[in-house]
C-alpha cells in the first residue's frame, strides 16, 4: 500500500523518494556543500525509516521535514539543517502573508475587492476539476506557479495574474508533455 503524505494545506499526496532526495541536495547546495552521494544516502535511509515505521496512517510532510533535519544534523552538516529550516519557515511565511485580490466583488472593507490567502491546492483542484489534469501534472504546475508567486515578493497579488500564470505553465506544461510523446514515437 503506497505511503501518503498529509500537507501542512490539508491535502494529501503520495510520498515520493524524489521529493526527500532534492530537499536534501537543495539543503546541502544552501551551505555549497552539494554532495550527490551523501543526498542519495540520507533520501533511501528516511524512505526505509518511513516504510518500517508505517502504521497505515498518512505521514505529515512536517514530520518528513524534521526526520530530514535530524538526518543533516547527525551526519556532520548542520548547517545545512539550519539553512533548510530558514529556507522552510521562510516560504510558510510568505504562503500565509500573500492575498490574491479579485476586484468586482463587494466585501466588508467596502473597496469592492474579494480576497483569499495564497492556496496551492486551489490551483490544483482548478486544473484537475475545469482542465482535465491528472494529480501530478496539476501539483506540478501548481508548484510552479507558486515558486512564481513567492519571488515576486509581493503580498497582494490580483487574481488575474495567477490565472494567467497557471494557464501559461499549464500550456508548457502540455506543450513539454506531448514533444516527449512525439520524440518517444
Amino acid at each position: 500500500m503506497p505511503l501518503e503524505v498529509a500537507k501542512s494545506d490539508g491535502s494529501m499526496e503520495l510520498y515520493l523518494h524524489t521529493k526527500v532526495l532534492g530537499t536534501f541536495s537543495n539543503a546541502l547546495a544552501l551551505v555549497d556543500e552539494s554532495n550527490v552521494f551523501a543526498a542519495e544516502q540520507f533520501a533511501e535511509a528516511v524512505t526505509f525509516y518511513v516504510h518500517q515505521g508505517n502504521t497505515g496512517r498518512a505521514i505529515k510532510s512536517e514530520e518528513i521535514h524534521l526526520l530530514i533535519q535530524s538526518v543533516l544534523n547527525a551526519t556532520g552538516y548542520p548547517e545545512a539543517a539550519r539553512a533548510l529550516n530558514e529556507y522552510h519557515l521562510d516560504r510558510r511565511l510568505k504562503r500565509k502573508r500573500i492575498e490574491i485580490i479579485e476586484d468586482g466583488f463587494d466585501d466588508l472593507t467596502g473597496l469592492g475587492l474579494a480576497k483569499w490567502r495564497w492556496s496551492k491546492s486551489r490551483i490544483v483542484d482548478d486544473l484537475m476539476e475545469r482542465h482535465g489534469l491528472d494529480y501530478d501534472v496539476a501539483r506540478v504546475v501548481a508548484s510552479s506557479v507558486e515558486e512564481k508567486v513567492l519571488n515576486l515578493g509581493m503580498m497582494r497579488i490580483p487574481g488575474s495574474l495567477i490565472r494567467e500564470l497557471v494557464l501559461a505553465d499549464r500550456d508548457a506544461m502540455l506543450t513539454a508533455h506531448e514533444q516527449l510523446q512525439i520524440a518517444a514515437g
